[in-house]
């Protein structure tokens, strides 16, 4: 592993502030197999972008649901990303909207998934939809 850095230092309090243990538990889970590809998620993604002064954390988790939704192909990472859009203060029915525009986008498929994802992550935090 590399020296710590000021992008590291960065990107560690931007994956804390996200995704709390959430996003640590996925960069330790890599680092046997793929050392570099840890790195990479604390440096560059949450060093680099997520931690970029032009929107702030609420925006970066929108637009991080809507691009995972319309992908249909991440649900591990939409799970990871809905905690963290309530962890920075996201409300679930904003959540919900998001998803529903990507219907638009990449389809039914991907937006019904997404939806069931959404039910659980807020199942598991006692929250709902309705409820600011």
């Amino acid at each position: 592993m590399s020296i710590p850095t000021k992008r590291r230092e960065t990107g560690e309090l931007a994956l804390s502030r996200i995704t709390g243990g959430t996003g640590a538990a996925v960069v330790e889970s890599l680092k046997d197999i793929a050392p570099d590809l840890a790195e990479w998620v604390i440096d560059f993604s949450y060093g680099d972008v997520m931690s970029r002064p032009g929107l702030d954390l609420r925006s970066r988790q929108f637009a991080t649901v809507a691009a995972l939704t319309a992908m249909g192909t991440a649900m591990p990472q939409l799970r990871v990303h809905l905690h963290g859009a309530l962890n920075v203060g996201c409300e679930p029915s904003e959540l919900v909207e998001v998803i529903l525009q990507m219907t638009v986008f990449s389809g039914f498929p991907s937006a019904i998934n997404a939806l069931n994802i959404a039910r659980e992550v807020f199942k598991e935090r006692g929250v709902t939809p309705g409820a600011s």
